[in-house]
C-alpha cells in the first residue's frame, strides 16, 4: 500500500509540476515577487497531492516565537518535504541552496528568478563570502533567510555535523537565528518510495540573539534543534509507529 501511495504521488507530482511549469514560463520575465507567488501556488498543489495520496499533513508549533523583522531560520533537514513546505511556512523566504539546482530546466530558472541564494559547495572561502553577500542583500529586502545547517537530508535518529555556513551568517548579519526542528523524515523518508500517513510536526524554538561567539552559538543551535527533534521523533513513533517503539534493537531509534 505504501508503494502504491508513493507511486500515485509521484505521477501526480510530475504531472502537476509539468502543467504549472509550462504556465510559469512567462513569469520568468517578471519581477521576483511574481515568481515567489508562483512558488507558493505550486507548493500548495504539491502538499495537497501529498495529503490526498499519502495521507501526510502537518502542524506548526511555536509561531509566537518568531521575531519581528529580518531573521535567519536554521532548519533541521530530513526530507524533500522540508524544502517544499518552507515556501508556505515562511513568507517569501530567501533559501540557501546548492548551486547545482539552478541547472535544472525550468525549476532551476525559477529558483534563480526568485533570487534564492545559490552556493557552490566546493568553492571554499570565496563561495562562503559570496553567500554572505547575497544573504545580506536579501535580508535588506526584508526577506527571512532559510538555511539547512546540516547541508543534506539526515535520516531520523541520526546526526550530521553542522556546516560553518550558518555560523558565518550569524556572525556577519547581526540577526537573530531561529532554530527549527521537525520530524518529516519519518513520514517521507529520503531516497525512498515508502510514504507513511500522519502529521509532520514543525517546531520553532526560542531565537538565539546576535552577539555570541561562534562556539557558543553552534553549541546552542545544535543542542536546541537536536533535543527537540528527538522529542518530536519520540512523539511520532508512539502515535504512528508503535511497532518501532516496541523494538528496542531498531537501529533508527533515538537521536544518538
Amino acid at each position: 500500500m505504501q508503494t502504491i501511495r508513493a507511486l500515485t504521488f509521484t505521477i501526480l507530482f510530475y504531472g502537476w509540476t509539468t502543467l504549472v511549469g509550462i504556465a510559469v514560463l512567462p513569469l520568468l520575465l517578471g519581477p521576483p515577487p511574481a515568481m515567489l507567488a508562483y512558488g507558493r501556488f505550486w507548493t500548495r498543489g504539491v502538499l495537497g497531492i501529498l495529503r490526498v495520496t499519502a495521507g501526510i499533513t502537518h502542524q506548526v508549533r511555536g509561531q509566537h516565537l518568531l521575531p519581528d523583522g529580518p531573521m535567519i531560520l536554521a532548519v533541521k533537514h530530513q526530507s524533500a518535504w522540508d524544502t517544499l513546505a518552507i515556501n508556505l511556512l515562511v513568507r517569501d523566504p530567501a533559501i540557501v541552496l546548492k548551486r547545482e539546482l539552478l541547472s535544472i530546466p525550468v525549476f532551476g530558472w525559477c529558483l534563480w528568478r526568485a533570487r534564492h541564494i545559490a552556493v557552490d559547495r566546493q568553492g571554499g572561502s570565496a563561495a562562503l563570502k559570496r553567500m554572505v553577500e547575497q544573504t545580506r542583500a536579501r535580508a535588506a529586502e526584508g526577506r527571512p533567510i532559510v538555511i539547512y545547517p546540516e547541508g543534506t537530508r539526515t535520516k531520523p535518529g541520526t546526526r550530521h555535523p553542522y556546516h560553518p555556513g550558518v555560523a558565518a551568517l550569524y556572525g556577519a548579519l547581526d540577526l537573530p537565528v531561529v532554530p527549527v526542528a521537525l520530524n518529516s523524515g519519518l513520514f517521507w523518508p529520503r531516497r525512498s518510495l515508502q510514504m507513511h500517513p500522519g502529521t509532520i510536526t514543525v517546531e520553532y524554538l526560542p531565537p538565539i540573539a546576535p552577539g555570541h561567539d561562534r562556539r557558543r552559538f553552534m553549541s546552542e543551535l545544535e543542542g536546541s534543534i537536536e533535543v527537540t527533534a528527538e522529542k518530536l521523533y519520540d512523539e511520532a513513533i508512539l502515535q504512528y509507529f508503535p511497532e518501532k517503539s516496541a523494538a528496542p534493537d531498531d537501529p533508527t531509534q533515538g537521536c544518538g
